[in-house]
């Protein structure tokens, strides 16, 4: 129908390793939600996990190129986030972390709240890390 978006958005963008790329991520991610019906339901703890899944790539990724490749895909229903490491190979290991550590809950926070999450390997070389996100209820939803 004339006026209505795809059921299914999907877009690619290969960043670099560097500390600003979760932020370039964060705004992939608001790019392509804008045009997803209801796509301000995943806003929240898309953003969050975006971030997580990025900075892990870049703080314990190894690339040749230097560069890490993100896939977003959004309908009405779920998100799904994969970031590709092209060249490790290397399960993220998901552990605890203790009060005073300034890392390790990244995984903890995309196992507790994306649907589903995991890691594969990656055609040719490499691993992808993903996470599948349900909407969060609209306002009013709910409520009894």
């Amino acid at each position: 129908m004339p006026g209505f978006p795809p059921s299914v958005r999907n877009v690619s963008c290969w960043l670099p390793r560097s500390t600003r790329s979760p932020a370039e991520a964060r705004r992939c991610l608001e790019r392509l939600l804008g045009g997803v019906l209801g796509g301000e339901r995943f806003i929240d703890t898309g953003l969050l996990l975006v971030s997580e899944l990025v900075t892990n790539a870049v703080v314990h990724g190894s690339s040749r190129d230097n560069r890490v490749l993100l896939e977003l895909s959004a309908d009405p229903v779920r998100l799904r986030i994969e970031v590709h490491d092209a060249r490790g190979d290397r399960a993220p290991i998901l552990r605890g972390a203790d009060r005073d550590d300034e890392s390790g809950r990244g995984l903890i926070l995309v196992k507790s709240l994306s649907a589903q999450w995991g890691c594969c390997p990656r055609e040719g070389i490499g691993k992808i890390v993903w996470c599948g996100i349900a909407p969060a209820p609209a306002c009013g939803e709910g409520a009894a």
